[in-house]
């Protein structure tokens, strides 16, 4: 197995959190729950995560992925610290947290590129996916889920005094780049609009080493690509969303609103309407097939449960934006977590695949997962999650201080 892929399955058989901006946070404190739940956590649980969480973070921190990794893993690898600190300090209002961002956002940044049509990027063999996998190519993925940290935090330096004294200037010029970032990405013709609303493609183009320009396939930038499958999609939607609660333009809701049509579209009910299931990965258009008339990539839900994870964490933003999911559709996402995917048991929880098929041993320990994203709107799996979070793990570099965070708002709110 590929360093990248194995990586990327690591992380994704441990996050499952959905990451809210600053407005984002304020706002769904007020959204009432589908179900009551507490708002209100043990002062002990609190300090004790804190101090584990802290100690991991600062440990792990010491990989300094933000000095030396490109393209797609900026994504799973990069991001997840930058989450970290941002939450951190939601969490605690330390300006620790802040100084710590700051330093991992610009190493990362500073390590861009000028490339041909005069963007920045941080490209890699690898990143491309199906479809370009030997080509040197820009992540928009790993960009996306590095970029939504970073516009958040730039929100949080701009609207305290003392740290935009120190980093205001740093925020604006994030900000800025993350605004190139997306017309980047359109620019090369990665944006598609399809019957039901719009996605996002991996271009089928990279950079000539030799020439120092595109390969061939750049004329064809507008015709061929390869659809991201269903969870990258939602990690970019996010980061939209982020952009949108900051800057206040519309272009960026109205992607995400669009991919979120595309994906309620696609989703599916099953046992009399109970549970939601949905694919990894559905064409949208005559670029997503071969010669031959078959589909460019399988169709079925992945084996590894971290992917449906990250789906929810995109459903339930749109839902807390108010954007094409319902009260309805979110009741039915966690009755197919609680319900139907859960093993019942709080102590030692496990969750089943999302269709119930049998686990994949590549992914034994991940075919489900606790859609965390879903916690703060049931009591039970809230309940789930208390019991089994570690807030000393991979997935809890971020989770925590997000969970910690999130629980301080809604406590604020109720009270």
């Amino acid at each position: 197995m590929k360093r990248r892929c194995f990586l990327k399955q690591a992380v994704l058989a441990t996050v499952g959190m959905g990451w809210l901006s600053d407005k984002a946070l304020a706002r769904e404190a007020t959204n009432k729950p589908v179900s009551t739940t507490p708002a209100t956590l043990d002062a002990a649980l609190v300090k004790d995560w804190l101090s584990r969480w802290e100690k991991n973070i600062l440990s792990d921190g010491r990989n300094r992925y933000c000095d030396h990794e490109l393209g797609e893993e900026i994504g799973w690898l990069v991001s997840p610290f930058l989450n970290g600190f941002y939450y951190g300090y939601q969490a605690t209002r330390d300006s620790q947290w802040v100084e710590h961002f700051a330093d991992w956002a610009d190493a990362w940044i500073q390590r861009g590129v000028k490339e041909p049509d005069g963007y920045i990027g941080w490209p890699k063999r690898g990143s491309g996916g199906s479809q370009a996998e030997s080509l040197l190519t820009d992540s928009l993925l790993g960009e996306a889920m590095g970029l939504r940290p970073v516009v958040m935090m730039a929100e949080a330096i701009l609207k305290a005094p003392a740290l935009k004294e120190k980093y205001g200037a740093r925020a604006e010029a994030w900000l800025k780049l993350a605004g190139q970032i997306f017309e980047k990405w359109d620019a090369r013709g990665c944006w598609r609009e399809t019957k039901e609303g719009g996605l996002w493609v991996v271009p089928a183009y990279g950079l000539d080493t030799k020439t120092g320009g595109w390969t061939s396939g750049y004329a064809r930038r507008a015709l061929d690509g390869f659809s991201n499958p269903a969870n990258k999609q939602n990690h970019i939607a996010r980061w939209l969303l982020a952009m949108h609660d900051v800057t206040g333009k519309p272009v960026y809701q109205e992607r995400a609103e669009q991919w979120f049509r595309l994906m309620k579209s696609r989703l599916k009910t099953r046992d009399g309407g109970k549970y939601f299931v949905w694919d990894y990965w559905n064409p949208a258009g005559p670029w997503d097939y071969k010669p031959d008339g078959s589909p460019q990539h399988w169709i079925g839900v992945h084996p590894n449960g971290g992917y449906y994870a990250i789906d929810v964490e995109g459903m339930v933003a749109a839902f807390e934006h108010g954007l094409v999911f319902s009260r309805d559709d979110l009741q039915r996402l966690i009755a197919t977590n609680r319900d139907f995917m859960w093993n019942q048991q709080l102590n030692g929880a496990r969750f089943q695949r999302i269709d119930g098929g049998a686990a994949d041993p590549r992914w034994r320990d991940s075919p489900g997962l606790l859609w965390t994203a879903l916690v703060p709107y049931d009591e039970t799996l809230r309940r789930v999650f208390l019991e089994n979070h570690n807030p000393a793990s991979w997935g809890g570099l971020a989770t925590t201080p997000w969970f910690l965070a999130r629980a301080a708002a809604d406590s604020a709110t109720h009270h």
